[in-house]
C-alpha cells in the first residue's frame, strides 16, 4: 500500500457504518491520485446468483452520468447505420466491424449495441465479447431496433449493473472531481435501481452491505438500513 492511501485509511473508522453524504465527502477526500479518480460503488446483495429466478440486472441512466467518454459501437444493417451514426456512435457497421475485432483483436470502443436482426452476427464473436462484458443485451437496453436512443442513453450516462459470482454489484457514480451532490444523487439513482430490481424469490435481508471508493483509495462503509 502508498503513502497516500495509508494516510487516506487513517481518515476512516472501518468500524462505522457511513451516512451516504459523509461517505461520499470522505470519498472524495482520499482520492489523491495525479488523475480523475473515479468513484466506484460495491453492493452486496443476499441473493444467490447461481439461480435464475434470483439474478439481479439491468441499467440505468445516472443523473449526472460518469465522466467517462463512452466510446459506443452498433452494429447494425441499412438505414439503421446512419441512424446510430446521427445520434453520436463512435462505430457503426456489421460484418466488417466483426471481421476487424476477429482478425485484428480491435477493442476500441466501451459498449456494444446491436439491433436484433444482427445478433446471430454479433454471436459469432460471444466469446470474446462475452468475458469482457460487452455483449449486447436486451435487459441492458443493449439490444433494440430503436438504436438512436440506446446510443444517447449510454453517451448521457447509462451504466449497466449485475451480479457477479460473490453476489456484489460493482458501478461507477462519476468522478472525484464531481459535486458532493452530483455523486449523491447518482449513488441515490443507483441504488434506487437496486432495490426496485429485488427478484421476488429473494428472502431475507436483500442489501447486505454498501460501500465506495474512489479507484485509488480505501472503502468507505455505508449504513445499508439508510438505503433500503
Amino acid at each position: 500500500m502508498g503513502k497516500k492511501y495509508i494516510d487516506s485509511k487513517k481518515t476512516i473508522n472501518s468500524a462505522e457504518l457511513y451516512e451516504v453524504a459523509d461517505a461520499v465527502a470522505l470519498a472524495k477526500s482520499t482520492a489523491k491520485a495525479k488523475f480523475d479518480e473515479t468513484i466506484e460503488c460495491h453492493i452486496k446483495l443476499g441473493v444467490d446468483s447461481r439461480h435464475a429466478d434470483q439474478q439481479v440486472r439491468g441499467a440505468i441512466v445516472l443523473p449526472h452520468g460518469t465522466g467517462k467518454k463512452v466510446r459506443v459501437l452498433v452494429f447494425a444493417k441499412g438505414d439503421k447505420v446512419k441512424e446510430a451514426e446521427d445520434a453520436g456512435a463512435d462505430f457503426a457497421g456489421g460484418e466488417e466491424l466483426v471481421a476487424k475485432i476477429q482478425g485484428e483483436n480491435w477493442f476500441d470502443f466501451d459498449v456494444v449495441i446491436a439491433t436484433p436482426d444482427m445478433m446471430g452476427v454479433v454471436g459469432r464473436i460471444g466469446r470474446v465479447l462475452g468475458p469482457k462484458g460487452l455483449m449486447p443485451n436486451p435487459k441492458s437496453g443493449t439490444v433494440t431496433m430503436d438504436v438512436a436512443k440506446a446510443v444517447a442513453e449510454v453517451k448521457a450516462g447509462k451504466i449497466e449493473y449485475r451480479l457477479d459470482k460473490s453476489n456484489i454489484i460493482h458501478c461507477p457514480i462519476g468522478k472525484a472531481s464531481f459535486e458532493a451532490t452530483q455523486l449523491k444523487d447518482n449513488f441515490d439513482a443507483l441504488l434506487g435501481a437496486v432495490v426496485k430490481a429485488k427478484p421476488a424469490t429473494s428472502k431475507g435481508q436483500y442489501i447486505k452491505s454498501v460501500a465506495i471508493a474512489s479507484t485509488m483509495g480505501p472503502g468507505i462503509k455505508i449504513n445499508p438500513s439508510k438505503v433500503g
